[in-house]
């Protein structure tokens, strides 16, 4: 059976989908494909529910999951806390690519991020919220969610930044370095976002499109003086 995720970025994202198989003996492999993001863990959950009561043994192939956000931790505690409740023992492997490095930044076992007892088949118990451990796990949490936001704001921004080096290398002869410089000075110069500066002037340069805001036109105008002079 699959459970397919449907999460506010659908479209954007690959969604999540759940493929799972239970063989005579009662151990249930799950192989989850697509991205670990918000709402992958109530898709978790509802696949779990979904195990037959002989279900003795779930193992998870992450192979097919290409990114996770801290979304992805959300994840593990629900496998956690199923195995917990229900004295399954669970294991995932095969963590790749990204998935991978954030069970590292987070300081988990990349073979098994839920070996963290003795015997190695369930998650520990999480420490009280005002416990330092918890503080700073927390705290660990918030500077990765913002690095992963960084990362997908750079994705989405890419194309836009491109076209507008593009057309500043046309129109002012330069090369594709100068015209990111002239970028990136435009947007310190006007204080607004580099993205913003290369989409009015991606805007503005179809013709029939609007002008960049003054404030963007006279720091691109500094900018380019100061490179191509």
């Amino acid at each position: 059976m699959t459970s397919p995720a449907h999460t506010p970025l659908a479209g954007r994202l690959d969604a999540l989908v759940i493929e799972s198989h239970v063989d005579s003996g009662g151990r249930a492999v799950l192989a989850p494909r697509g991205e670990l993001v918000h709402g992958s863990a109530d898709v978790l959950a509802t696949t779990l529910a979904e195990l037959p009561a002989r279900t003795c043994r779930l193992e998870l192939d992450m192979t097919g999951v290409v990114f996770m956000d801290t979304a992805g931790l959300q994840f593990l505690e629900t496998l956690g806390t199923y195995g917990l409740q229900h004295g399954t023992p669970v294991t995932t492997a095969n963590w790749q690519g990204q998935p991978r490095r954030i069970l590292e930044l987070v300081g988990l076992d990349t073979t098994d991020p839920l070996r963290s007892t003795a015997h190695g088949s369930t998650p520990a118990p999480n420490p009280p919220a005002s416990s330092a451990v918890a503080l700073e796990r927390e705290e660990q949490l918030r500077l990765l969610q913002e690095e992963v936001d960084q990362l997908r704001q750079a994705i989405t921004s890419r194309p836009v930044i491109d076209q507008a080096r593009g057309i500043l290398m046309a129109t002012q002869a330069i090369t594709s370095d100068e015209a990111w410089t002239i970028l990136r000075e435009a947007s310190q110069l006007s204080n607004t976002k580099l993205r913003t500066v290369a989409a009015s002037l991606t805007a503005s340069a179809g013709g029939d499109g609007p002008p960049p805001p003054a404030e963007v036109r006279t720091a691109l105008r500094t900018a380019i003086a100061r490179r191509c002079s």
